[in-house]
């Protein structure tokens, strides 16, 4: 069976390595956090926190505290707190090692659209923007397919591009893609998927 989104969001945690600072965007890459487990890993959000814990338990909200998902989240002995400019001062400064983001669509080449659809109401552009920018590594964490059933891995972006070439590693609910020099190397796939599964379901190139 395909992952769903806890598998999703417990594979892209194996991504992170002792000592990183992370950025977690909205949507599948929020649940990392609850898959750090005993590693080394200072998850950073940028409205403000840094030392970001897993979701509370029911009851144990506190609304205060929230990521920038507007999710309630939970503190760690370590975490500290500050205005949004020094938060975007870490991410523009190459401060932050990896950041784990959600997508409407990815390219082949890299390109990343994760922002906006044109005609739909849209809160605001986020960080994502200076994130793909700012970051050493770009991991994207989506489903493959949109509810449609279309391919969101595609030759080329439809939508409005977020950053072009920034996507590094592409993990689906069919399995992980990293983006190569001609097309998207299968890395693994998820159980009981096939290589012709993902073939299907993928409009970009495999190599």
């Amino acid at each position: 069976m395909p992952w769903d989104r806890n598998q999703m969001a417990e594979r892209a945690a194996q991504e992170l390595e002792d000592g990183m600072y992370v950025n977690l965007g909205i949507g599948i890459p929020t649940l990392v956090a609850n898959y750090v487990g005993d590693k080394d890993i200072t998850l950073q959000s940028e409205n403000g926190m840094l030392g970001m814990g897993p979701f509370p338990y029911e009851g144990e909200e506190d609304p205060d505290l929230i990521n920038a998902g507007k999710q309630t989240i939970t503190e760690l002995a370590r975490t500290s707190y500050f205005d949004s400019a020094q938060s975007f001062g870490m991410i523009r400064g190459g401060k932050i090692a990896a950041a784990i983001l959600g997508a409407m669509e990815v390219a082949e080449n890299g390109d990343l659209a994760n922002w906006m659809i044109p005609g739909k109401l849209v809160k605001g552009m986020g960080g994502a923007m200076d994130l793909v920018a700012g970051v050493g590594r770009v991991i994207v964490v989506m489903d493959h397919t949109n509810k449609k059933g279309e391919s969101k891995i595609l030759k080329s972006c439809t939508l409005p591009l977020t950053g072009k070439g920034v996507v590094d590693r592409i993990i689906t609910n069919l399995g992980v893609l990293d983006v190569a020099h001609k097309g998207l190397h299968v890395v693994e796939l998820a159980p009981g998927v096939t290589r012709a599964d993902l073939e299907a379901a993928t409009e970009a190139t495999l190599v």
